[in-house]
């Protein structure tokens, strides 16, 4: 299980959040799906590793070594590095090369790992060297809110910019607001009546996809909490 010290948001338009955690104990834990893509960088043994990890389109498990520290950083919707499509990279981590002990290779260039403070400085250079760009689209789409273009236009920059159509974001925003409602008490039903699922078999086919559990697991849990 992993121990996540702190995790803080950020001023930056690129940025959603960021997070940083120490492994207590090795072993398996649900991953739910995730619409965000990460780059995340990790320490065991005195090794550091960066990975470039895309959208999970499914939850699924993950594994971590106990005593390796962890450094997540997720980047906003509509951020993107047009070298690195996202949409290639759904369900794929991709391992960095390193460059020296406290760096990696990004687009031909050697970056210096980021640390928890200063993971803005990291990314205001990415945008100073071009290598992650912004779709403000992708916000516009999601607010409903787009200027004069075809519909074409606007799906093809929203899955440039995301990897995921504009429909799966949508579903998975729902089933995380499922979640917080199970995990607040609301009840089974009431859940479905207020997402507006068909039922509880769709309400529990939607969890069981984006977060990895079903409806009772996660009321209980929030019970437990």
């Amino acid at each position: 299980m992993s121990n996540i010290l702190e995790q803080r948001c950020s001023d930056s338009p690129y940025l959603e959040t960021i997070m940083r955690g120490r492994m207590v104990s090795d072993g398996p834990q649900i991953r739910p799906s995730e619409v965000h893509w990460h780059m995340v960088f990790s320490r065991y043994h005195g090794r550091v590793q960066s990975v470039f990890v895309g959208p999970w389109t499914t939850a699924g498990v993950a594994d971590w070594k106990a005593g390796a520290e962890i450094l997540w950083v997720k980047f906003s919707l509509g951020a993107f590095m047009p070298h690195l499509p996202v949409r290639d990279y759904r369900d794929i981590e991709t391992l960095l090369p390193g460059a020296a002990s406290q760096s990696f290779w990004l687009k031909s260039s050697a970056w210096q790992f980021p640390d928890y403070d200063n993971v803005e400085t990291f990314v205001e250079r990415l945008v100073r060297e071009e290598v992650l760009v912004h779709d403000p689209i992708v916000k516009a789409a999601l607010q409903e809110q787009l200027p004069e273009m075809s519909s074409r236009t606007v799906r093809h920059r929203f899955l440039q910019a995301t990897g995921l159509p504009q429909s799966y974001i949508l579903q998975f925003e729902r089933a995380q607001r499922a979640e917080r409602l199970l995990r607040q008490g609301v009840s089974i039903l009431d859940t479905v009546f207020e997402l507006g699922y068909y039922d509880q078999p769709h309400l529990t086919r939607s969890l069981k996809r984006f977060i990895g559990h079903t409806p009772a697991q996660i009321a209980r849990l929030g019970e437990s909490e």
